[in-house]
This record gives structure tokens, C-alpha cells and sequence, in this order.
């Protein structure tokens, strides 16, 4: 599953180099799927609507660091474990529940995002 970050955030940034997809924004960035990966065109989203690379999005949060869900891998294909979680002073990033991949899927998402 994607990885979130909780409301204990203390926006200090030591996650957001840390991803391999660029799936970690500051509040209050839009995103696209296009930031930091290798990917053009079309991409699919976890709601299964088709959508530009490059179109931006809003952000899910105003206040603190985000992970969008549709580019996160948990970081499978690139390390041991997601890095967010290893590198947080606070222990905020976690797994989202709200969306439960297998390592397959995560891994077929990897493939989509770094052609």
C-alpha cells in the first residue's frame, strides 16, 4: 500500500529528497505524475481515469509534506524499505490503508513511472 503522512508532520523536509518517485510534495505544491519520473503522455490513476503526465493536480495537503498515492511504490524496485518512513525524525510516514497494492502492483506502478 501507499505510504501517507499524518498530522504529526513537523515539515521538516528530510523526506522529500529522499523519494525515488518524486511522490513526496511541500503543502500546498501541485503535483503531476511527470515531476521526477520518466513517464509521457497518458498515465492512469488509482481511480482509473486516464490523465496527461503533465497535467497538475491539487494538493492533498495545505500544511504539511504529502505523498500522492498515485506514486508512491513504497519504494519497491529501488530499496529494502520505504525511505520517507526511514528517514523521519517523528515517525510520521505510514502506511495508508486507504490504498492497498501488492508488491506486484506496486512494482508494475515503478515500471510505468521510470520507462
Amino acid at each position: 500500500m501507499a505510504i501517507k503522512i499524518t498530522e504529526e508532520c513537523i515539515n521538516c523536509g528530510a523526506c522529500e529528497p529522499e523519494c525515488p518517485n518524486n511522490a513526496i510534495y511541500e503543502g500546498g505544491v501541485e503535483w503531476a505524475i511527470s515531476d521526477g519520473t520518466t513517464v509521457k503522455g497518458s498515465f492512469t490513476l488509482l481511480d482509473g481515469s486516464v490523465v496527461s503526465t503533465d497535467e497538475r493536480f491539487e494538493p492533498i495537503s495545505v500544511d504539511t509534506y504529502y505523498i500522492t498515492p498515485n506514486k508512491c511504490t513504497e519504494c519497491q524496485g529501488f530499496h529494502e524499505e520505504p525511505q520517507c518512513a526511514a528517514v523521519c525524525p517523528v515517525d510520521c510516514c505510514v502506511p495508508d490503508e486507504m490504498y492497498t497494492e501488492t508488491v506486484e502492483q506496486l512494482m508494475g506502478k515503478k515500471e510505468k513511472l521510470h520507462i
